[in-house]
């Protein structure tokens, strides 16, 4: 790095939940009064306000108000001082040009400002998974609540939760209402919007005097989901790939076979916050991006019994070396796919590289052995199988070895 160290810093807020908060039904039909439970109905918003809010419930959809599009969720319902009840995502599920008219409607700071605006003071977001990628602000308290949840909350109102939600998908139709029960959410965090977190990079130089001036990038995210409520260890999303990769640049720096291309690792901070990491390598590039054969991401590649490499198909001089030595050494099924176009937002490191230009493989595992639990406390090293990750390991090695020295394999 220019600064002399390998940290490669960027802007990156964010809050310190304190403890798992309450979600508590307090009245409605039937006069019900509940406390939900945590982890098993709930997880505290990673960047909530603190503080109780308690009011009506209203299910808003997706949230989202898109009057060019002939959609608003919002339309003729009052939600001034109410909780809502909101879907994650969009009503559009397909992948073509119409998803681009869609995609800044899909992001979750988009539907939080959004409420805020109209004054909702709270939230129950319709997705139990830990994500640290939404907006603070100010006095808006939140949590993430489970589906089941959500269906017990429609309890009474003569409607399913589930009928309504495939509902707005097949008609791209709003259909919001006030639910007539009273909801409290509770939240402890304290928020550092003037935090920055770092990439973490290392770089083994090619051999060769003419080939050491191009580089393959090999990357994984670094961070996890933190400790909302309780320590959500983050074993397979993503230390998985992040120690493939370790083991990898250890066999590569300690082996009497040396690249003749340059090899830079990247270890991605701020992924879960939004890309945050990959999108500072992108915009302020570590190598010339015209002297870089491919950018190899790996997130999630810690359980199963097989390997997929996306997009090899669409690359297959960047495919080769990996699939040879699959075949030569490791003898696991190994599938791949051709590179597509995403017309949604970004969701991975890769589709940020891909997005700017690169040439892109993922490396992914398939015939997962034991349950996957993402952005979970559970996900921890229960939840790996060792043996895949040592054959990643090995496949990297092997693989990025031949990439390196192979001076047939063009740039671009």
């Amino acid at each position: 790095m220019s600064d002399g160290t390998y940290l490669q810093y960027f802007p990156n807020a964010y809050s310190d939940v304190l403890n798992h908060g309450s979600v508590t039904l307090l009245a409605g039909i039937n006069n019900q009064y509940k406390d939900y439970k945590f982890p098993d109905d709930y997880f505290p918003g990673s960047n909530s306000a603190s503080g109780t809010v308690s009011g009506e419930i209203v299910y808003v959809g997706f949230g989202i108000s898109a009057t060019e599009l002939g959609y608003d969720d919002y339309k003729n319902i009052d939600v001034k001082g109410k909780i809502l009840l909101m879907e994650t995502g969009l009503p559009y599920n397909g992948n073509d040009s119409t998803l681009l008219k869609w995609e800044k409607y899909s992001y979750h700071r988009y539907k939080f400002q959004r409420a805020k605006e109209l004054g909702a003071v709270g939230l129950l977001y319709i997705s139990k998974i830990a994500n640290p990628n939404t907006s603070y602000l100010e006095g808006f308290v939140y949590a993430h609540t489970s589906e089941s949840v959500a269906e017990e909350l429609f309890d009474g109102t003569g409607r399913k939760y589930s009928e309504t939600n495939a509902a707005i998908k097949k008609n791209i139709q709003p259909n919001s209402f006030a639910i007539n029960k009273k909801v409290q959410i509770s939240a402890s965090t304290k928020h550092f919007p003037d935090s920055r977190s770092c990439n973490v990079v290392g770089i083994i130089e090619g051999a060769d005097s003419i080939l050491k001036s191009e580089a393959i990038i090999l990357g994984a995210h670094l961070d996890a989901v933190g400790s909302p409520g309780c320590l959500f260890p983050g074993a397979l999303d993503n230390a998985s790939g992040s120690v493939n990769i370790l083991a990898a640049a250890k066999a590569l720096a300690a082996s009497g076979v040396k690249p003749a291309r340059t090899i830079l690792f990247i270890f991605f901070g701020g992924e879960e916050c939004g890309l945050y990491g990959s999108t500072k390598s992108v915009e302020s590039p570590l190598w010339t991006k015209e002297k870089v054969i491919c950018m190899i991401n790996l997130d999630m590649v810690g359980n199963g019994t097989g390997f997929r490499i996306s997009n090899g198909k669409s690359f297959p001089d960047l495919l080769s070396p990996f699939a040879d030595a699959n075949e030569k050494y490791l003898h696991r099924d190994l599938s791949s796919s051709e590179a597509r176009v995403n017309f949604g937002r970004p969701r991975t490191d890769a589709a940020v590289f891909d997005k700017a230009g690169y040439r892109t493989l993922s490396l992914g595992t398939t015939g997962n052995v034991k349950p996957v639990y993402y952005h979970h406390p559970l996900d921890n090293t229960d939840a790996l199988t060792p043996e895949i990750m040592e054959d990643s390991a090995k496949l990297l090695y092997l693989g990025i070895l031949e990439l390196a020295n192979n001076p047939n394999i063009g740039i671009y």
